[in-house]
C-alpha cells in the first residue's frame, strides 16, 4: 500500500514538472496557474490517466496493435486534450503543441514508471 501511494505522489510530481516544462518550452501550450493550481491540474491529469486512459486503450486496442504501439500517442494526446477542455488555466493553441506536450508528459511518466 505504501508503494502505491509513493508511486502516485511521484506520478503527480512528474505530471506537474512536465506541465511546467511544457509551459516553458513549447510554444502554443499556455498554462496560467500558480503552484497550487499547477498541483491541482497535475492531480487532474493523474486522475485522467488512471480512469480515462484504460478505457481509451480498450476502445482503441485494434488501432494500437495495427500501428505497433504508436496509437498510444493518440491515447495520450486525447487525455491531454480532455485536460485542456476541463481546466480553465490550460490552453493548447495548436496540434503541434498538443503533440509535443504529449511526448514530454509521456516521457516523464515513462521515466517515473521505470523508477517506481
Amino acid at each position: 500500500m505504501t508503494k502505491f501511494f509513493l508511486r502516485l505522489i511521484a506520478t503527480i510530481a512528474a505530471n506537474a514538472l512536465a506541465l511546467f516544462f511544457a509551459n516553458r518550452y513549447i510554444s502554443g501550450f499556455e498554462l496560467t496557474a500558480d503552484t497550487g493550481k499547477l498541483a491541482l491540474i497535475a492531480l487532474t491529469l493523474t486522475a485522467l490517466n488512471i480512469v480515462l486512459r484504460p478505457i481509451l486503450k480498450l476502445v482503441l486496442g485494434p488501432f494500437i496493435i495495427l500501428t505497433l504501439g504508436f496509437g498510444l500517442i493518440v491515447v495520450n494526446a486525447a487525455t491531454v486534450f480532455v485536460l485542456d477542455i476541463i481546466t480553465e488555466n490550460l490552453t493548447i493553441l495548436n496540434v503541434p503543441a498538443l503533440f509535443y506536450a504529449t511526448l514530454l508528459i509521456g516521457a516523464l511518466n515513462f521515466a517515473v514508471h521505470l523508477i517506481f
